[in-house]
């Protein structure tokens, strides 16, 4: 490793200010607990003086136990009609109580004189009086220089002038911010060349993703001697996002050899990833690089031929590294060596000579060409796998359903109820149920009947359901993909049905969900495959 690099994340704060987040006080907390975890170095809680859960969440983190990370406090200079020393904004900064305080200060004379009304002068005195002031109260203070790229391609002399003043009143590190995400990755490293001449103190980076170079611009900044790096998670942020930690840590780390956070805590990447997804209520960007489910997908016969010899051919990266996994997608475009890739997976040992294997091949590219799909359905992949190798074994059998949907009232809800007769051995069972549409009435008839034969069952909730039109030119008498996600209090699986018919395509996904759920309870109990 050549150089410790700082990694401040402003997920909480910048991270927050993106459409369709809104981060709970509990969830700013947990999140803070999962930060500390990965080893950073700085995690900015809030604006103590902008909203009373920020306020709040700076009493409630002082009682957690972290082991890496510092809390910052984030406000801006003082306001021009206070004294710095009155500001109600300042007094709150202080009143947090943190070792770090960062506060942002205007470097572009348009903002200046169109924003705040006031001299270049005058926001001058602002940044240098609220930094020396500021300085009293915490061990470190931060400079974030706002506009600072626009500011200097618009008037270079004056955006270092804020830079000086913010080193002369003793801040610690000085951010140079691409607030408008504009700025192009050969555009900072002429600047920050050019600031290096003028400014001793430390340097730091604070990307904006509206041009899609935030990670670039980044990683180009320390290469031109930024010694901290801010960012989100998953690049959460206002507009387009923040520069995403996701890439950024790795890409110093794994490919340049900085230090960022050690190769123990970046294995935990993926996962902390994944989590703050989840506390955002937020689907994960599947393709996002190096945590994204697809990130070390593989699809093509050829390729899947040559990871499976040397995962290097087409990974720039052990997946291992930040926590994820290799993935083999079985397609239409599947070969032999996809098959026994998944194979190895779901624990079926195949000679690769066998017959069998040209035989599921044939069937998943004969079923794909129906409509089916397997990429997001390994459940349903697996039970074709027990198919194709005389493995699957039948729990129950049909005798038949039928399902209706009644409306009464034009203002009231349509009722769906369904009833379904079953064979479980010897014993046929007769039962209804009623849903909030006719798939989810269905689904409950099912288990409703199989539950006394398989108590299991009761722990299996339907997550999910996606349908997609798979050839629209016929209409309303087009053939539909259903996709079913399902789960228990462990794990969840994904099957998939094709017809004409919705219902149909739905029962067959949802036989398949069953199956998979009685299939692996099995496993678990120590049976074998063979049944």
């Amino acid at each position: 490793m050549r150089k410790d690099i700082e990694i401040y994340d402003t997920t909480l704060r910048d991270g927050a200010q993106a459409e369709d987040i809104s981060f709970s006080l509990d969830d700013k907390v947990k999140i803070t607990e999962k930060l500390d975890e990965l080893g950073f170095h700085y995690i900015e809680g809030g604006w103590p003086g902008s909203n009373p859960k920020d306020a709040e969440y700076f009493k409630k983190v002082k009682k957690l136990k972290l082991k890496n990370a510092k809390i910052v406090a984030f406000g801006s200079t003082h306001r021009h009609k206070f004294k710095v020393e009155s500001d109600p904004n300042i007094k709150t900064l202080i009143a947090a109580e943190t070792e770090i305080i960062t506060i942002f200060g205007k470097t572009w004379d348009f903002h200046v004189i169109e924003a705040l009304k006031i001299t270049l002068e005058e926001n001058l005195d602002l940044i240098y009086n609220t930094v020396d002031y500021l300085k009293r109260y915490a061990q470190k203070v931060f400079f974030d220089a706002e506009h600072f790229f626009d500011g200097f391609k618009d008037n270079e002399e004056y955006a270092l002038k804020c830079l000086e003043a913010a080193q002369k009143a003793g801040a610690d590190c000085v951010v140079l911010c691409d607030t408008n995400g504009g700025t192009l990755p050969h555009e900072v490293e002429k600047i920050f060349k050019e600031v290096r001449k003028h400014i001793n103190a430390p340097l730091g980076i604070h990307a904006h993703n509206d041009s899609d170079c935030a990670v670039a611009n980044s990683i180009v900044a320390v290469l031109n001697g930024a010694i901290q790096v801010q960012g989100t998670m998953n690049g959460f942020g206002e507009r387009c996002g923040n520069a995403n930690l996701c890439s950024v840590i790795p890409n110093l780390q794994l490919k340049m050899r900085f230090n960022c956070i050690g190769e123990d805590k970046l294995k935990k990447l993926t996962e902390v990833s994944r989590f703050i997804y989840e506390i955002a209520n937020l689907t994960p960007f599947k393709r996002q690089p190096f945590v994204g489910e697809s990130a070390f997908a593989h699809k093509g016969g050829v390729h899947v031929s040559a990871v499976r010899k040397r995962p290097e051919t087409y990974e720039h990266i052990r997946p291992e590294f930040v926590g994820n996994k290799q993935r083999v997608l079985v397609s239409d475009l599947s070969g032999k060596s996809n098959i026994l890739k998944k194979a190895e997976e779901f624990g079926f040992p195949i000679d690769p000579n066998s017959p069998d294997v040209q035989a599921i091949v044939d069937a998943v590219k004969e079923l794909e060409n129906e409509g089916f799909q397997f990429e997001g359905a390994d459940a349903s992949l697996e039970l074709l796998f027990k198919k194709a190798l005389g493995l699957k074994r039948k729990f129950f059998d049909l005798i038949g359903f039928r399902v209706i949907d009644e409306k009464r009232k034009g203002d009231e809800p349509t009722l769906s109820e369904a009833t379904i007769m079953v064979k479980v051995g010897k014993n046929i069972e007769h039962t209804a149920a009623t849903g909030n549409g006719p798939v989810n009435a269905l689904d409950n008839a099912l288990r409703k009947a199989l539950e006394r034969f398989y108590p299991e069952l009761k722990r299996v909730k339907l997550k999910d359901y996606k349908v997609r039109v798979v050839n629209s030119g016929k209409g309303t008498a087009s053939k539909v993909r259903v996709l079913i996600e399902s789960g228990d209090d462990e794990t969840t699986w994904s099957t998939v049905g094709v017809s004409e018919n919705i219902i149909e395509a739905s029962w067959h996904a949802i036989v398949d969900a069953i199956e998979y759920k009685l299939y692996r309870e099995k496993l678990k109990k120590g049976d074998s495959h063979d049944y």
